[in-house]
């Protein structure tokens, strides 16, 4: 009996998170986490390197990260320039590592943001002065670029593990549906509403509002830590004015500090519209996932474009 016992629990051995009889796969944002594990099931074994609560942005991997990926078989990221630390990351696995790596954007069409990664600037094609391009990697915030994302998703499990692909299909065709199904709240919920402008903390909307035709004016740049200038926040608080914006968007995982500032100059309210980059610690426990968070800002933007 306790031969047997140590032979069931050395099974699902893991070392620093990674089990040996299952397909570990790396992943590097909350979404990206989410959606394979609903693909993934019980034949994958998921680990998200960013803890809850952390900005993506914010965030460098640490040793231990390097040897988890080398252990795996797929390492998972989103690219379009999110993880900039990934090419020295996969250059310093181990040699003999036979993880896969997948950008999980591919396919989707990129937005090129005019302005900056790091001083300001206001909606996407804001910021007259500067003309330095950069691509705007938050592409799961729409749900039409989430369906692509999950897309390849599938394709790498059923390339790693062909003896399950019709599991990964079963489940893929479930996400799917559930994507669809938050596109077509999306398309027909704002469709009909008299705004379409959307003022918001960090300029993470930019797929978003390509897909369902609203306008972002963001207070920062591509990345949440780009100080705006003096001047573009005068010309917002001059377009909330004028427009006839009646509340800014903060996010959790951000400061809300000049958002705050912003509506109070202002005179109006604030509401959250989550970039769903991560789960704050309270998200995680209260259960909260990509779909309730989506169906939240959903919420937030009706009320707002009212």
């Amino acid at each position: 009996m306790l031969a047997f016992l140590l032979v069931i629990s050395g099974c699902g051995s893991k070392s620093g998170g990674i089990v040996e009889d299952k397909i570990n796969v790396m992943t590097t944002i909350y979404p990206i986490y989410e959606f394979t594990k609903e693909i993934g099931g019980d034949e994958v074994n998921v680990i998200n390197l960013l803890p809850a609560g952390v900005e993506p942005h914010d965030w460098t991997p640490k040793s231990q990260d390097i040897v988890n990926t080398s252990k795996a078989q797929l390492f998972l990221y989103n690219g379009a320039g999110l993880e900039g630390w990934a090419p020295a990351f996969l250059k310093g696995l181990d040699k003999d590592t036979k993880v896969k790596p997948v950008e999980v954007s591919k396919g989707v069409k990129l937005i090129s943001s005019e302005g900056d990664d790091g001083h300001g600037h206001g909606d996407e094609g804001g910021a007259e002065e500067q003309h330095d391009h950069h691509v705007d990697p938050h592409t799961w915030v729409s749900p039409k670029s989430a369906l692509i994302m999950a897309e390849n998703i599938r394709n790498s499990l059923v390339e790693i593990d062909p003896d399950h692909a019709d599991r990964y299909e079963q489940r893929y065709a479930a996400l799917k549906q559930k994507l669809e199904k938050l596109d077509e709240s999306f398309s027909s919920q704002l469709s009909g509403l008299p705004k379409q402008e959307i003022v918001v903390s960090h300029q993470a909307f930019g797929y978003l509002a390509r897909d369902y035709n609203l306008e972002q004016y963001a207070i920062m740049g591509l990345s949440p830590d780009a100080e705006p200038r003096a001047q573009d926040l005068v010309k917002l608080t001059k377009t909330v004015k004028e427009k006839g914006i009646r509340y800014i968007f903060f996010e959790e995982l951000v400061s809300d500090k000049l958002a705050k500032t912003l509506a109070s100059e202002t005179g109006v309210e604030t509401l959250v519209l989550n970039p769903v980059e991560g789960l704050t610690k309270e998200q995680e426990q209260k259960g909260d996932n990509y779909f309730t968070l989506m169906e939240k800002n959903l919420q937030n933007l009706t009320k707002a474009l009212q």
